[in-house]
């Protein structure tokens, strides 16, 4: 708790006080009181105490230490893309994705005062997210862990020259004047959130449309991710993400990071997985889970 700014210790506390009594409904997430996602856990899990985590890893180890039922997780922006570290941490977590959640994003300039502000703090996404209104008002982003904590920080520090890009909800908690509303680049900014659990969904117990995520491996030689994935193709499989990243320092092997329509069971996805299996390397399956959001 001590790496959070003074204003918001005290929220983190009793936050944490409150899911300590009751681990069954706590849900962790990255960030201080007030980020986006505390928005997120408060919408995908009404009912749930929000667990205030300082970092990505803090909230996955207090699902694996049994400290949190599950864990809220921002996987990729509309906007800026993926969030980074998250494909290297999931895997690692060794938890399963049993849910997603859609979080419209809106952010807020906010400050001790109306400005002019030279500087911006904020969780690098969020900064990324609104690079065209802080370049058009000469403001220079600064990186910070969270949104909410960035407030939390603006409010420490007292200069009425440095501001915060945060949810509006951020101003109100830590005593911020709002200086403009939904300062996002793109008015449709929407984050997706998955939650992560210590076991996996059942997929034979889900209903509805589902979607599983998976990771595999390809060796570096021709055609090898081509083969690995016909036969999704060739079964009717909607694949609605396909993302590749580096492990290690040898550049030998790429890892994908896949979801797709559908759930083991499925005759269609079952021999799909199969084909792939037999082309790629350490293939995985992340969790199956309900369809939060059409894909089309």
């Amino acid at each position: 708790m001590a790496s959070y700014p003074a204003p918001a210790l005290a929220l983190v506390e009793a936050m944490t006080a409150a899911a300590a009594a009751d681990p069954a409904r706590a849900v962790a997430f990255q960030g201080a009181p007030g980020a986006n996602s505390h928005r997120a856990v408060a919408e995908a899990v009404p009912g749930g105490l929000p667990l205030p985590c300082f970092s990505f890893e803090d909230a996955l180890d207090a699902v694996s230490e049994g400290r949190a039922a599950s864990a809220i997780i921002p996987i990729e922006n509309s906007q800026h893309g993926r969030v980074a570290d998250i494909h290297f941490l999931l895997p690692e977590s060794g938890l399963a994705i049993v849910g997603e959640h859609f979080l419209d994003i809106h952010a807020c300039l906010m400050g001790l005062g109306s400005g002019p502000f030279a500087e911006a703090y904020s969780h690098p996404q969020a900064l990324g997210q609104s690079r065209h209104f802080l370049r058009a008002r000469g403001i220079i982003p600064m990186s910070y862990a969270d949104t909410a904590g960035a407030a939390a920080y603006v409010a420490e520090r007292g200069d009425p020259a440095i501001a915060a890009l945060a949810p509006k909800i951020a101003a109100e908690l830590y005593g911020l004047t709002v200086v403009a509303e939904n300062v996002e680049d793109a008015p449709d900014n929407t984050t997706r959130f998955v939650q992560l659990a210590r076991k996996p969904l059942d997929p034979a117990t889900l209903t509805g449309a589902t979607i599983t995520t998976f990771i595999f491996a390809v060796r570096n030689i021709p055609a090898a991710l081509y083969k690995a994935l016909g036969g999704f193709a060739t079964n009717g499989i909607n694949m609605t993400k396909l993302e590749s990243y580096q492990t290690g320092a040898s550049f030998a092997a790429t890892t994908f990071f896949c979801d797709v329509v559908g759930k083991p069971g499925d005759r269609a996805l079952d021999l799909a997985l199969e084909e792939a299996a037999f082309f790629a390397t350490n293939l995985r399956i992340l969790g199956t889970y309900p369809l939060a959001r059409e894909r089309g």
